[in-house]
This record gives structure tokens, C-alpha cells and sequence, in this order.
């Protein structure tokens, strides 16, 4: 085979692996997250490397599910949380 065929091969296995390996790798933060907007209600449960990041993450996934469209999902992330619960 060619060089440039097994350096395409090499460059995607490192791809894979990295993918895989920060998929599988324990997050130090996780947190449910209840969300109440236009009258439903939504939990979701995120994890991340910083609770910041674990919260916002939580948030935008519940919002996803609550709303339609741009706006209202700016609406929603912008509303505090019902309830939070870390674990």
C-alpha cells in the first residue's frame, strides 16, 4: 500500500480512539436537571469535566424537548431551573 493510504488509515484510527475514549471516561460533574416552561415540565441528567458546563448542558437538553425554535429556546435556558440535583 501506499504511505499516504496507511497515514489516512493511522489518522483515522487516532480519531476513533479519542472519540471513544472521552465518551467512556468518568466526568467529576453530574446534574438533573428539572425544567418548566409554557407550562411542561422536563428533566434531564448531564455530565462535563466543570459543574458550569454540566448545568448549561442539562439546561439546553431539557429546553431542547420543552421548546420549538430559536427563541423560545433562548426563553427557556434563560428561566431558572426548577430543581437541581447533583450527584
Amino acid at each position: 500500500m501506499k504511505e499516504t493510504v496507511w497515514l489516512g488509515v493511522l489518522f483515522g484510527a487516532l480519531v476513533v480512539g479519542y472519540m471513544v475514549y472521552s465518551s467512556f471516561r468518568p466526568q467529576p460533574f453530574t446534574c438533573r436537571v428539572c425544567m418548566v416552561f409554557d407550562g411542561r415540565r422536563d428533566c434531564r441528567t448531564a455530565s462535563a469535566d466543570t459543574r458550569q458546563d454540566a448545568l448549561r448542558t442539562a439546561v439546553t437538553n431539557a429546553c431542547a424537548q420543552l421548546s420549538s425554535g430559536v427563541i423560545q429556546s433562548s426563553q427557556c435556558e434563560n428561566t431558572p431551573p426548577e430543581s437541581v440535583t447533583w450527584r
